[in-house]
């Protein structure tokens, strides 16, 4: 078993980021995906990230 860790600013960089990892992956195992929200003044940052587990 193997761990991928995904971490972007924004959702459609990670999906491309993904995406692009997935097309390599024969023996997915499962995908866990969370959403961060911080505030710094009176700007919000996001952090969109994906664990994806698959078998080598």
């Amino acid at each position: 078993m193997k761990v991928k860790i995904f971490d972007e600013s924004h959702e459609k960089d990670l999906e491309t980021s993904v995406n692009a990892f997935l097309t390599n992956v024969s023996d997915l195992w499962d995908i866990k995906y969370n959403v961060a929200i911080a505030t710094n003044g009176e700007d919000q940052l996001y952090c969109f990230t994906a664990m994806i587990i698959y078998k080598d």
